[in-house]
């Protein structure tokens, strides 16, 4: 008689639904043509969509240069409130075109605040709300203190139509508390639109380009998901002092894996777009086999609730 083995049968929750999902890293210069800047920012959203990209990031204030080098109060008059910002406006009817998820860095005024945020736009167009920028750098060309004040939103986890998305801005993603709050909220992937290059005169010139980018692979890697940086290119000069006061933005965007590999990564001063593809589904399964959500000690962190660390 033949004989008949048993099959092994996989139980219905062994089984995992590939969640693929395109992700998209810009990087261009700025400079005073803020419709030239909207321009050059949505052919390099065209150019990632055409290439698959599903969510697609672009740097921080790309409508301007980037007018924190120098203290203006002139340069309050760029704000806006979020429903009237160009950039938002332009982009809205191409994510719904495109069907891509589009967070967009603006200038943003709300009654007599101002804020460095960033408006999520999802798949159709629509305006899932506001992040506003929590850590506010100031120093010699990064004078941000001047024109925004601190976030009141805190840290927020958005669902589009392809993932759950935490968004931080340039300086947040020096902190590891940002990108460990988002992952804690549901985050799956991490994105930072980003201004950063050497430090200005009368400095020693300094490139923290690598030690940037490191401190985000570290994030990626900790919190095992992927994680996007989209940063500007490009010499760019104060108005009031522009032969004595500049800062050269590094490029260099990148996007890691959920170990903190970089898979992709432009150049210090090219024009680029950059795209990777994640399974969703593997990188929660590498999260759920790396056990560093369960074993973590809330106990043992109330020093961070404090500035000096002794609380």
């Amino acid at each position: 008689m033949p004989s008949h083995e048993m099959q092994p049968h996989e139980p219905e929750h062994f089984r995992r639904t590939p969640r693929p999902v395109t992700l998209a890293a810009t990087q261009f210069s700025c400079d005073w043509n803020i419709e030239g800047n909207i321009a050059r920012a949505e052919r390099a959203v065209r150019e990632a969509a055409s290439r698959g990209a599903q969510i697609i990031l672009l740097p921080e204030l790309f409508e301007t240069p980037y007018f924190c080098i120098e203290q203006d109060v002139r340069h309050l008059n760029l704000a806006t409130p979020v429903e009237e910002n160009r950039a938002v406006r332009h982009f809205q009817p191409i994510a719904r075109e495109l069907g891509v998820v589009l967070p967009i860095s603006f200038f943003e005024r709300a009654g007599r605040a101002y804020f460095n945020s960033v408006a999520i736009l999802d798949a159709d167009g629509t305006l899932l709300g506001v992040y506003r920028k929590s850590h506010i750098p100031n120093g010699p060309g990064y004078q941000e203190k001047n024109y925004f004040s601190p976030g009141d939103t805190g840290f927020k986890v958005w669902s589009t139509r392809y993932a759950r998305i935490g968004v931080g801005i340039c300086w947040d993603q020096w902190f590891p508390e940002t990108a460990r709050a988002m992952a804690l909220m549901g985050a799956e992937v991490l994105l930072f639109p980003t201004a950063i290059g050497t430090e200005p005169p009368p400095a020693l010139p300094v490139n923290s380009r690598e030690h940037w980018q490191r401190t985000q692979q570290g994030h990626a890697a900790a919190n095992l998901m992927p994680l996007v940086a989209s940063n500007r290119w490009g010499l760019e000069r104060s108005l009031q002092n522009p032969s004595g006061l500049y800062l050269n933005f590094y490029g260099s965007s990148f996007i890691a894996d959920a170990t903190g590999k970089k898979v992709a990564e432009a150049g210090e001063a090219e024009d680029a777009v950059l795209t990777a593809t994640f399974d969703l589904e593997e990188t929660a399964q590498l999260r759920d086999n790396w056990f560093v959500f369960r074993d973590r000690r809330p106990d043992l962190y109330t020093s961070l609730l404090s500035l000096d660390g002794m609380r």
